[in-house]
C-alpha cells in the first residue's frame, strides 16, 4: 500500500545528446538528469558492478526479482528514488541526522529477517542484491525510508486508519507528494537504458519497433499501467 517500492522491498529483504521518452535531452555521459542534479553513466556501472559482485558472492542464497540483464536499470530505478526521496524531504522540511538513518536501518534489517520464509537469516547485503539494490547504497535506502515514514506519519497522524477506504486516501495524498517532488525535478533517463514510470519510479525498457510494424510494441513493464508523465 504505503512506502513502495520501499515497503515491498523492506519486505522482500527476508530485493553527443539523445533524446528521451519524457522529452528534453540528457547531456553525454549521464544516465540521468534532474533540474538540480545529474546521474552520471559512471556512477551508475560502478554501481551496478557493485551490486554484480554481490549477486556473485551470494547467488546461492537469493531468488533475483529480475534478470541479471536489467541490473542497470534497477540500480538506476533506485538512484532517481533517493533523488526524488531527498526532493520530498526538502519540499516538507524532513531532516535525517546520521542516528535517524542508522536506527532505521536497523529496523530495516529486523522487518527483513522476520519475513523470509526460511527462518534462517539472510544477510541484509544478500535481501539488497535480491532486490536490484546496490549493498553500497543502504544507508541510502535507510534514509528514503525514514523520508517517506516521517512524511506519512504526518499525514494519518502515525496511526493506522482502521479503513481500507481511509488507507487508500492516505495512500492517494502521499502518493500526490511523491509525484509533485518528481516533476520538480523535471527527469530526463538517457535511453540507453529506458524511460521512467512514474507509477513506481522505475526505469522500464523503451518500446521496441520490430521490422514491419505500423506502431510501436510496447516492452513489458514491471507496472500494469505505465505512466511516463507526472499526473498531478
Amino acid at each position: 500500500m504505503l512506502r513502495t517500492p520501499v515497503k515491498m522491498v523492506a519486505a522482500a529483504l527476508a530485493a553527443g545528446a539523445v533524446l528521451t521518452a519524457c522529452g528534453g535531452q540528457v547531456k553525454l555521459g549521464a544516465a540521468a538528469v534532474m533540474s538540480t542534479d545529474r546521474i552520471s553513466a559512471s556512477t551508475l556501472s560502478a554501481q551496478v558492478a557493485n551490486l554484480n559482485k554481490n549477486y556473485q558472492k551470494y547467488k546461492d542464497q537469493i531468488q533475483l526479482q529480475y534478470e541479471v540483464s536489467q541490473m542497470p536499470q534497477q540500480v538506476l530505478s533506485w538512484l532517481i528514488r533517493f533523488q526524488v526521496g531527498d526532493e520530498m524531504a526538502a519540499r516538507n522540511g524532513i531532516t535525517v541526522t546520521p542516528g535517524q538513518q542508522q536506527a532505521e536501518l536497523q529496523a530495516i534489517n529486523r522487518n527483513a529477517q522476520s519475513s523470509t520464509t526460511t527462518g534462517a537469516p539472510v544477510p541484509l547485503r544478500a535481501l539488497a542484491v535480491e532486490n536490484g539494490l546496490p549493498p553500497d547504497l543502504l544507508g541510502d535506502l535507510a534514509r528514503y525510508q525514514f523520508i517517506q515514514t516521517t512524511l506519512v506519519n504526518r499525514l494519518d497522524g502515525g496511526k493506522d486508519p482502521g479503513t481500507t477506504s481511509g488507507r487508500q486516501a492516505i495512500t492517494d495524498e502521499f502518493n500526490g507528494y511523491q509525484c509533485r517532488a518528481a516533476k520538480a525535478l523535471n527527469i530526463r533517463v538517457s535511453p540507453q537504458y529506458g524511460q521512467l514510470d512514474y507509477t513506481q519510479i522505475s526505469v522500464i525498457p523503451l518500446p521496441s519497433t520490430l521490422s514491419g510494424d505500423a506502431s510501436p510494441s510496447p516492452s513489458p513493464s514491471p507496472s500494469s499501467s505505465v505512466q511516463l508523465t507526472p499526473n498531478c
